[in-house]
């Protein structure tokens, strides 16, 4: 029996020990300090970065990017370090641009917690540039963490969208996957979806399995987050039950099939990068595989 899995480890974009403190952020002094000493990290528009053929991220001098630094946000400091991020034209420089899905998993604690957070401040900059109260135009304040109104002087800060990921099992060996319409043939995963306003997250869990594919759970169990920044969610975790026996009807327009999938077939298809058996499940660098790991490799 499988009620008592855990995720196998702690989810890839969960790992970072990058600090950010409130003084590096409001202390105006401190920040163009930091700024002058630290490393700025390009993203273009896609949320790629540069990489190095050694697979390391390549980060700049702040020199090639200003003398202040106001054009970019503050990633955090570490070992002494302070990390800055700012948003580019992708431009050819010797080295190969690439997105933090495809490269995530490989990198270090330090490297993919700040990919992750450049990647998710900078899209919500990209998205905040006018007020929401009277529409005037926005600046960014403290260091990147917050924009505040050139009009009304109303202050926004980043969005954070909690969404739920759900590992719906049958209590024993089957595991409840799905591929929506948009994805490629045989890409299948868990069940997902945002939070609504007024909405708990069990209650989340229960509207969106049924709203996906039709079936009603219980025993709703906590397992663990991840920022996925794509373009701005934490993804929260959990595991329930459902019975196997009722019916699937997946949602029309979003749900393209789902099927219950013995834990052996998901063994094999977590240990290939191809598809298996019409099978092919989410990368390391997602929640999802984490969940999946540790439900397929739970002996209980």
């Amino acid at each position: 029996m499988s009620e008592g899995f855990q995720l196998d480890r702690t989810p890839l974009l969960s790992r970072s020990p990058v600090q950010l403190s409130d003084e590096q952020r409001d202390d105006p002094e401190h920040a163009a300090a930091l700024w002058c000493d630290g490393l700025v990290l390009p993203v273009d528009e896609h949320g790629r970065v540069p990489m190095e053929p050694s697979g390391r991220l390549v980060w700049h001098r702040p020199e090639d990017f200003g003398a202040d630094g106001r054009h970019a946000v503050l990633l955090g400091s570490y070992d002494g370090v302070a990390y800055w991020g700012v948003r580019v034209r992708s431009r050819g420089s010797g080295a190969d641009w690439l997105g933090l899905r495809g490269v995530g998993e490989w990198l270090g604690d330090v490297e993919a917690g700040l990919f992750t957070t450049a990647v998710g401040l900078l899209a919500w900059h990209d998205r905040a540039r006018y007020c929401a109260l009277c529409g005037a135009g926005t600046e960014r304040i403290r260091s990147g963490w917050a924009r505040r109104c050139t009009g009304c002087a109303h202050e926004e800060y980043p969005r954070t969208d909690p969404s739920m990921i759900c590992l719906v099992h049958d209590g024993d060996d089957h595991v409840l996957l799905a591929r929506q319409v948009v994805w490629p043939a045989e890409r299948f995963s868990v069940l997902a979806g945002f939070v609504e306003m007024g909405e708990s997250l069990e209650g989340c869990v229960r509207r969106e399995v049924h709203e996906e594919v039709g079936v009603s759970v219980s025993d709703i169990r906590y397992l663990g987050s991840q920022p996925w920044p794509f373009p701005r969610s934490l993804m929260m975790g959990f595991a329930a039950v459902a019975d196997r026996g009722e019916p699937l009807r997946p949602a029309p327009g979003e749900i393209a099939e789902a099927h219950w999938v013995s834990r052996q077939r998901v063994r094999a298809a977590l240990d290939s990068t191809e598809p298996v058996d019409g099978l092919w499940l989410p990368p390391g660098v997602s929640i999802a595989h984490r969940m999946l790991r540790g439900w397929a490799d739970d002996e209980r």
